[in-house]
């Protein structure tokens, strides 16, 4: 049996949303920089907001998502009342929109559809996306993201409509293959060429991290925390021994990176 609609009663979550909802009336109306903001002057404030998000998740700090969850929420209510200024949208449109999104998009909740697992809803999703009037399912993937983690998007939404690698041995080899040709492009020294077969190796690279289940972006992040609290480790001893790095010999450097390790 399928459902079509959700009955619940939430009234503290209501009310708690209703609260935030009255004090960014007041804050728009009272307050000289709240006043002031447009939705080009919150933009960089969002992007901001989402990486210190991703940063308290790699942390595993849920006071800190919390936190920052909130920071998020605070903006999609700020948008919303911007826009409800020009009557254009509010917080009720927004949330019904994507409401509705969700429904049709869900057919195998909210329909007759049937889906063995996980990859058909992905499938489905995409194929529904293309219905809507896309031109193509690449459309929406923001060109403003970073080239990593965008290439991991491209990568998801074509293997979504069934283009895409059988086994994970198939793209271990073409890292192989990409590594060869990156090889290549060295010993001939054509800094274009180079530049090119580098960015394959490393599309090639995030495409395996997805047959392995691993977040690249992710996985890059944690090595990156990792080199700084080692590298820092280094600094801090360095001072003890009243020392610049630059006054160190790799060996010496390399003994402190060993003991960072093991801490």
């Amino acid at each position: 049996m399928k459902l079509t609609t959700i009955k619940t009663s939430k009234p503290e979550e209501l009310k708690a949303l209703e609260r935030l909802l009255i004090i960014m009336d007041e804050l728009r109306e009272q307050c000289p920089w709240d006043k002031k903001q447009t939705f080009e002057s919150l933009r960089h404030l969002t992007i901001e907001e989402t990486y210190e998000l991703g940063d308290a998740i790699l942390d595993k700090d849920l006071s800190e998502i919390k936190k920052e969850l909130g920071d998020l929420l605070l903006h999609i209510v700020f948008y919303s009342k911007i826009g409800s200024e020009t009557k254009d949208f509010d917080i009720g449109s927004v949330s019904n929109e994507i409401c509705e999104k969700l429904i049709h998009r869900h057919p195998h909740i909210y329909g007759d559809v049937e889906v063995a697992d996980e990859e058909e809803v992905k499938r489905n999703w995409e194929q529904l996306k293309l219905k809507e009037g896309k031109n193509s399912v690449l459309e929406g993937v923001p060109k403003s993201l970073p080239a990593l983690v965008k290439a991991s998007r491209i990568q998801d939404k074509v293997a979504g409509v069934g283009f895409d690698w059988e086994e994970p041995q198939q793209v271990f080899e073409k890292v192989q293959e990409e590594l060869a040709e990156l090889q290549e492009e060295v010993l001939a020294q054509d800094q274009d060429k180079l530049e090119a077969e580098f960015g394959d190796v490393l599309f090639s690279m995030i495409n395996y991290a997805r047959f392995l289940k691993v977040n690249p972006e992710d996985a890059l992040e944690r090595t990156n925390k990792k080199f700084i609290k080692r590298f820092q480790y280094l600094e801090k001893e360095a001072k003890k021994i009243n020392k610049p790095l630059s006054k160190m010999s790799l060996d010496q450097m390399n003994n402190y990176w060993e003991q960072a390790k093991k801490l």
